[in-house]
């Protein structure tokens, strides 16, 4: 009896592991042929980045995106709401336009920070200033009152507004290392001047703000032709603008060479008051474990630089692409697969973390998440977050993942856990298996990443579905794992500066009413 007992068992792990094994391969072979066969990328990518435009947390643009997901998913026959999570400073970008009208007449390059006060339709017209050589505060303070009714010039002069991979391809060395070392001494000289003032380079601009000035103009260069950073403004009342560098250094060469010139800044943004902020979440309930969840991740949100194409309109793409896929072949998975396009990532992880804090039902029973946000590049780096046994697991689910993809991709176990960064981090200082989609750069960080540059245009097509494949079969197969991820976490490396072990990293508290 034991040996027939025994036998039978046998046979029907087989048996088991034979229908399994044709389901799974039904179920990616689907996967990969409605990827590549029925993509609805580019239109997603045009009605989101062309159609609505970016999404700055508080502004109308931000309500769009998650009012037209929610149809998107229902007309996927997918359930999906707008959960609020907290309240922000609702503000609207309008026109901004800034024309040199002394001592020539030139249109300029440039924006105006977000959350910044509009001028009237008329705008503002005055003189650019630059920021003197400072002694110490007390002349500071003596120089101030000469700010009134200007524009004050707030960046440093860069010596070149070409990239160094330029001058490295077409400098001579000796050329191209008096260029770095001349830059970073303009730049020490810059803060130190600064410093003198008894301010730094943000608490400044306040200062000028309130002695008058008729605004603030600034340069982030993100190191790569014509492109800046675009983030937020410090004035209350004035108009802050950031000008493109080759624009920004013209008019500083001229304050410096006395020409006095002279800019018209048109600002038509408008203060909305407080409103909500929400997170978009859509699920495929599970049939056999509904109260056990695989969470597909991306931030919603974005700056407004450009229309947030890579940071994080790729993400989110890949996420409700997925989503649509599985919908349509795999529609009753074992787990429940839900998806979250969370808001205010940009502020510190604010839609993601107020979930966590939010839904402790969900997060005790997850089996995994997965965040994609860092660009359109194809995924090239899973790390195990620090989870000892994620090894097994993930190397499990990536074993069903077609090899055209998963040959790009390393991984290291068990990994280090996200302290920050983006979204996946919530999820793991709450102890729950979160891992990033880390993907390849296409000059994320200098092109892309919070810039005036990011835009539909610079999203790799190709990258995104393999990107897309990858994470529904990843959903698949940790929905339909007979056993629950592990939760066990490595033990942590001593601390070098304290010569304490490390610890894990704490959830954090999200701000629930921003810029207000």
């Amino acid at each position: 009896m034991k040996k027939l007992f025994i036998l039978t068992f046998t046979c029907s792990l087989i048996s088991y592991s034979f229908i399994f094994s044709q389901e799974k391969n039904s179920v990616v072979d689907g996967i990969v042929k409605e990827a590549y066969e029925n993509s609805q990328l580019e239109t997603l990518g045009h009605e989101l980045m062309d159609d609505i435009g970016p999404r700055l947390v508080g502004t109308p643009q931000m309500q769009k995106a998650h009012d037209w997901a929610i149809a998107k998913y229902k007309s996927w026959g997918i359930s999906a709401e707008n959960q609020q999570w907290g309240e922000w400073k609702g503000w609207e970008r309008g026109i901004t336009h800034i024309d040199m009208i002394h001592p020539r007449v030139q249109t300029l390059e440039g924006t105006q920070l977000a959350w910044n006060p509009g001028t009237s339709k008329k705008g503002v017209t005055a003189e650019c200033i630059i920021l003197p050589e400072i002694k110490d505060s007390i002349s500071f303070q003596k120089w101030l009152p000469t700010v009134k009714g200007k524009f004050v010039m707030v960046a440093m002069k860069q010596p070149t507004g070409r990239p160094d991979y330029n001058w490295e391809e077409w400098a001579t060395p000796e050329s191209f290392e008096k260029m770095k070392k001349n830059r970073t001494e303009m730049t020490r000289a810059w803060y130190a001047n600064i410093a003198k003032s008894g301010y730094d380079s943000r608490s400044i601009i306040p200062a000028l703000e309130k002695a008058g000035a008729a605004g603030i103009v600034d340069n982030y260069w993100s190191n790569g032709f014509g492109v800046d950073k675009i983030f937020g403004a410090r004035t209350k009342k004035i108009p802050t603008v950031d000008i493109q560098l080759e624009d920004y250094t013209m008019l500083y060469r001229m304050v410096e060479h006395g020409d006095k010139p002279q800019i018209h800044v048109v600002a038509e943004s408008k203060d909305l008051g407080v409103v909500p902020a929400f997170n978009t979440i859509a699920e495929i309930k599970g049939t056999e474990k509904p109260e056990e969840y695989v969470i597909l991740s991306a931030h919603f949100d974005s700056w407004d630089g450009g229309t947030g194409a890579t940071d994080n309109g790729t993400g989110t793409l890949v996420m409700m692409e997925a989503m649509r896929i599985l919908k349509k072949v795999y529609p009753n998975p074992k787990r429940t697969i839900l998806v979250g396009h969370w808001g205010s990532e940009e502020q510190g992880l604010n839609g993601s973390s107020a979930f966590v804090a939010d839904h402790p039902e969900i997060i005790k029973n997850m089996q995994a998440s997965f965040n994609q946000d860092n660009g359109t590049g194809r995924v090239v780096s899973i790390n195990g977050a620090g989870f000892l046994q994620s090894y097994d697991y993930i190397s499990r689910w990536l074993s069903a993942v077609p090899d055209t993809i998963r040959k790009h991709i390393e991984t290291s176990f068990p990994g280090s856990p996200a302290r920050g960064g983006s979204d996946n981090a919530s999820f793991v200082a709450a102890g729950a298996p979160g891992f990033s989609l880390s993907s390849l750069s296409w000059s994320y960080w200098n092109y892309t990443w919070h810039t005036n540059r990011d835009t539909y245009d610079k999203i790799v097509f190709d990258d995104v579905q393999s990107n897309v494949i990858l994470t529904a079969i990843l959903a698949y197969m940790a929905s339909e794992d007979p056993e629950r991820a592990s939760w066990e976490k490595v033990k942590l490396p001593i601390d070098k500066k304290t010569g304490e072990p490390q610890e894990w990293p704490t959830q954090r508290v999200p701000e629930r009413k921003g810029g207000l």
